[in-house]
């Protein structure tokens, strides 16, 4: 039989295969551009972009857990006028979907880093990170609140013109509160989910492990959670689903699209297997072809029906 149909449509944004690499865990795609065939991918979403450079936290700003690992970066970047001088050239010749990572401590912070990215060819949507401290409002997330969340979506959308992609948060009472929220703010799709908030303790010190205290949990540890909590957001919105959270393989992804993502992003894999993201490229395809699926599409939702 003919080989099976990966690609995939996200809004207006159509992927050549359903399989992105998650923001904060692939660099800016070059430094993994040795290890793996980067124009394979569906897409590649950048590490978190601000308006300007930080160093993050000190470090330890990383430990392995159980199935997992905890993280504390503290979204280190180079700012917005490096990213374009110095990255966005090297990224603009990929053939693949470049997705930017934004976040702001700010409502405005996020409009300006949205519009200095307006119009800059080789970029094919955002990804809008809404789990930073409003300092407008005591240190609380944006995606803690849907209104908040709701607000930054639609001063983002004001300042691009790109696809938006609003990457929620999983510390929240109910997922789905947020998600109608900012698909009704005009959100072209969500991502979901980013990390849980966990903590690790040095028994001999007598203190946390990271310098920061906690830090975000993924790894296959959350797999479980994350593909609840895609089934119930692909139940409540009608806009398209990016779902993540432990994939390690092909079989990973495939139940996020069977609960209803039409995409999925592999992060923490790709420290244990650079090429973890062509591998479950080539399961999902033979998957499809030992199952007699012609397109990946298809998939998507099986669970649900």
């Amino acid at each position: 039989m003919s080989q099976c149909d990966l690609s995939v449509e996200i809004g207006p944004l159509r992927l050549k295969n359903p399989v992105l690499t998650a923001s904060g865990t692939f660099g800016y795609g070059r430094e993994f551009s040795d290890l793996v065939d980067l124009d394979r991918l569906g897409g590649i979403v950048v590490k978190g972009l601000s308006l300007r450079p930080r160093a993050g936290n000190p470090p330890p700003r990383i430990v392995e857990t159980p199935c997992g690992m905890l993280n504390a970066i503290g979204l280190a970047n180079v700012g917005l006028d490096a990213f374009l001088k110095e990255k966005v050239p090297w990224l603009r010749s990929l053939d693949t979907a470049v997705i930017v990572n934004i976040y702001g401590h700010t409502l405005s912070e996020y409009g300006e880093v949205a519009a200095g990215l307006r119009g800059v060819e080789g970029i094919s949507a955002l990804e809008v990170n809404i789990s930073c401290p409003n300092v407008e409002k005591g240190g609380m997330a944006f995606g803690t609140d849907p209104e908040m969340s709701a607000r930054v979506t639609a001063h983002v959308l004001e300042n691009t013109d790109r696809p938006v992609i609003v990457k929620l948060s999983p510390n929240v009472t109910d997922i789905r509160e947020t998600a109608r929220a900012v698909e009704s703010a005009g959100a072209h799709a969500v991502s979901l989910i980013n990390t849980l908030t966990g903590m690790a303790i040095d028994i001999e010190r007598r203190a946390p492990v990271l310098a920061n205290g906690s830090g975000g949990l993924s790894g296959p540890a959350i797999r479980p959670v994350a593909v609840h909590m895609v089934y119930q957001v692909a139940g409540a919105v009608g806009i398209p689903v990016i779902g993540g959270g432990g994939i390690m393989d092909y079989r990973d992804a495939l139940e996020f699209l069977m609960a209803g993502a039409c995409a999925v992003q592999v992060g923490t894999a790709n420290f244990v297997n650079p090429s973890v993201s062509t591998d479950i490229i080539d399961g999902l395809r033979r998957f499809c072809e030992e199952k007699g699926v012609s397109g990946i599409a298809e998939l998507v939702g099986a669970a649900r029906k």
